[in-house]
């Protein structure tokens, strides 16, 4: 379905229940997007829909509006409450925002639809007796509800009419498959179906053949990125002996502002870039696929609250299960990371107005689901990425991808970030001592004192936080893991190392979260007030006011005392 309509149809036109109808309103929707607009109608008759458009475009509330709609109208007529609906999403963060989203849908309506999210954040059995009030709809992991069926604490076989899977481009590399065969044996052979997905690859492809039946194929024509007047995209050329130079600096002379994600390709490299940071007195905290997942989940909502302005994230896990390969465990003491966990796609993550890719990466799809995560709704983003030589095929395979088949030669996504590296040498040279400083032992030790703490947190306290949730608003995860010997002096920028072209702008500069023209010489002379206020800081400083009188002064002096 390709064909655009000349107008836009409203919520209200939908034929969609007046209590939903109040829930968008007080989430401030004033119109669907077209996700929605095109796939609520086609739910709403009862049609299978694959529906494939990109992140952050409204995939979530397309589905969740049609199955509360549907259920109000099954409830009508329904003699007896039952399971009847599930949602499958990939990781147990989604299933929070999937719930929590469907929660605001039936905020008028939640005696009649109750929604319940048993992905696996406590026991099995804590979870059984709220299954066994049959809720109408069911949010997990595929895991999680096979689990539930083994352990017979619900039946789908005869109730389940909706099935819904949500990022089904991860679910294959997950490690899902054998899951999802074993599910379908366990659900009716005719129900409705809904696939949503940033990207329709092969393993979309042969999920549809298991899920689906004769589906409406939605592919939106439209990038799968967001136009450039509302994100800018950037790239730097440098490598990584000057990756830590070039942070140090963006940071340090406040060139990147706002709420920021950076991306690397390991859980280590998350370490190592904290470790890094901390030396220089710049807090950031780290999304670990090793935390707890309330902890993953509190530090989300913290960041989206403000809390925190640098996240640092690996999709490691994401690039690393491919689909049907066996890999061997790189060492016996290599940790258990979470399967179920993913930063890099579909969490919501809320006003971010940076991205910034420290390590480049490896596959488009990577590319697109981490800088999906700004630019979102109408807000502008930015997405930096720091390239090196060899990741140059890379970031071409990205921008060939990005622009299409009908592109010309002339056309480009990537613009350069105009930052001359000679003019941070004395960054050089600071990054290159705290860099040595953060050894392979340090990064195993930070690594394992945050997974302890992290664990003390999420379970050990969980009693006194339910009853002082205002001190689980006060813990921060962004502090200083102390494994490596600081220097006070880093985090001190003085004036010398300031390149020219910012002196006197250090701290004071304002509009965009990222200065692309950093170098240009927009610098005015200053002001006769400042230049007055200078000078008179000058002769309060008594090394600066000191003056020499010179020898012949000093000659004269010695004659009067001999006299």
């Amino acid at each position: 379905m390709d064909e655009d309509n000349e107008e836009t149809i409203h919520f209200h036109q939908m034929g969609i229940d007046d209590r939903i109808l109040e829930s968008i309103s007080k989430l401030g929707w004033s119109h669907p997007t077209p996700i929605q607009e095109k796939a609520i109608p086609l739910a709403l008759e009862g049609k299978d829909i694959l529906a494939r458009a990109r992140t952050g475009s409204g995939k979530t509330a397309a589905y969740a509006i049609a199955l509360i709609q549907k259920l109000l109208h099954l409830k009508q007529t329904a003699s007896e409450q039952a399971i009847r609906a599930v949602v499958l999403t990939p990781s147990k963060e989604l299933c929070q925002q999937a719930h929590k989203n469907i929660l605001e849908l039936t905020a008028g309506c939640s005696r009649d639809v109750k929604c319940v999210d048993v992905s696996p954040q406590v026991p099995l059995a804590s979870q059984r007796p709220v299954l066994m009030e049959k809720p109408d709809i069911i949010v997990a992991t595929p895991s999680r509800l096979l689990a539930h069926l083994r352990a017979e604490n619900i039946r789908l076989k005869e109730t389940l009419e909706m099935l819904v899977v949500d990022e089904a481009d991860l679910l294959f590399s997950f490690g899902y498959e054998d899951d999802l065969r074993e599910l379908l044996d366990n659900i009716p052979k005719i129900y409705q179906a809904f696939m949503m997905s940033a990207t329709l690859g092969v393993d979309v492809i042969n999920l549809k053949k298991m899920v689906l039946h004769n589906a409406v194929i939605l592919k939106l024509e439209e990038s799968q990125l967001p136009e450039a007047t509302q994100l800018n995209q950037y790239h730097i050329k440098c490598e990584e002996s000057d990756k830590f130079a070039l942070v140090a600096a963006l940071l340090k002379l406040n060139l990147v502002r706002g709420k920021t994600i950076f991306f690397v390709n390991s859980v280590n490299r998350c370490y190592l870039l904290k470790l890094f940071l901390d030396q220089f007195g710049i807090r950031s905290c780290i999304l670990n696929p090793e935390l707890p997942v309330n902890s993953r989940c509190h530090i989300v909502n913290q960041f989206n609250d403000g809390m925190y302005d640098y996240i640092i994230a690996s999709d490691e896990v994401t690039d690393s299960k491919k689909s049907g390969s066996k890999q061997k465990p790189k060492s016996k003491r290599s940790r258990k990371t979470d399967k179920e966990f993913s930063i890099a796609r579909g969490i919501d993550f809320f006003n971010v107005s940076n991205v910034i890719n420290f390590d480049f990466p490896q596959s488009t799809d990577s590319y697109i689901h981490r800088v999906g995560r700004t630019a979102r709704a109408d807000n502008p983003g930015t997405a930096l990425s720091f390239v090196s030589i060899k990741d140059h095929y890379l970031l071409e395979q990205v921008e060939k991808a990005l622009l299409g088949e009908n592109a010309d030669d002339s056309d480009t996504i990537f613009k350069p970030y105009n930052f001359k590296m000679e003019e941070i040498e004395g960054f050089r040279y600071r990054a290159k001592d705290a860099i040595q400083a953060v050894t392979r032992s340090a990064i195993q030790e930070a690594r394992m004192k945050d997974v302890k703490h992290e664990i003390f947190n999420s379970s050990k306290l969980k009693s006194y936080f339910d009853d002082n949730p205002q001190d689980l608003q006060a813990l921060r995860h962004d502090k200083p893991l102390h494994t490596v010997k600081s220097s006070k002096e880093l985090k001190h920028v003085p004036d010398y190392i300031v390149p020219q072209t910012l002196r006197g702008n250090k701290g004071r500069s304002r509009g965009r979260s990222f200065s692309a023209k950093s170098n240009s010489k927009q610098q005015s002379a200053p002001t006769s007030a400042h230049t007055g206020k200078k000078f008179r800081k000058r002769q309060a400083d008594p090394l600066k006011s000191f003056e020499f009188a010179g020898l012949t002064e000093t000659k004269k002096k010695k004659g009067k005392r001999s006299k």
